[in-house]
C-alpha cells in the first residue's frame, strides 16, 4: 500500500489519480499540474508539480520516475533522466522536465508527462575481498564485446 496525499484540488476531479492504463502496464502515469499552459522551447527546463506527495514507507520498495515514451520520442524528458523516490521521502512529487527536442512543446494542466514504476530494492551487505574469482568475461569493460 502506497500512501498518497493530494496537493492539488484538481485531483481526482477533473483529473484522475495515477493508475495503470492497461493490465500489462508497468508504470502509472503522472500528470503535470501547472497553474496554466506552459510553453517549453527547445532546451528549456522547468520543474512542474504533479499535485501529489507519496510515502512508500517500505525500504524494500522504491519508485522510479521515467518520461513517457511517446513524449520522450518528441524530446520531452526528465532533466535528471530518472527520478528515484526513496521509501522515506514524503514531499511533493515534482517533475523536472526538459525539452531536448527541436520544437516548442506545450504542457497543459493534467497532461500525462511521466510515469512511476515501483520496484523491489535489494539492500546488500558488503563482503570485502582481496580478489574476485575469474570469470569468462573477466575485467572487460566498455565495448569489449564489439558492436
Amino acid at each position: 500500500m502506497i500512501r498518497v496525499r493530494i496537493l492539488d484540488r484538481r485531483l481526482p476531479d477533473p483529473f484522475p489519480l495515477p493508475s495503470f492504463s492497461t493490465p500489462g502496464s508497468a508504470g502509472m502515469d503522472l500528470r503535470a499540474m501547472p497553474d496554466d499552459v506552459l510553453r517549453l522551447a527547445p532546451g528549456d527546463r522547468v520543474k512542474i508539480p504533479s499535485g501529489l506527495a507519496i510515502h512508500i514507507g517500505d525500504p524494500s520498495i522504491a519508485g522510479l520516475v521515467f518520461p513517457r515514451s511517446g513524449l520522450g520520442s518528441r524530446g520531452l524528458v526528465l532533466s535528471n533522466l530518472t527520478g528515484v523516490i526513496d521509501a522515506d521521502y514524503t514531499g511533493p512529487l515534482t517533475l523536472a522536465l526538459w525539452n531536448a527536442g527541436e520544437e516548442t512543446l506545450e504542457i497543459r494542466p493534467g497532461d500525462r508527462v511521466a510515469q512511476i514504476v515501483f520496484v523491489s530494492v535489494v539492500r546488500p551487505d558488503w563482503d570485502i575481498v582481496d580478489d574476485h574469482h575469474f570469470t569468462e568475461r573477466g575485467e572487460g569493460g566498455f565495448g569489449h564485446t564489439g558492436t
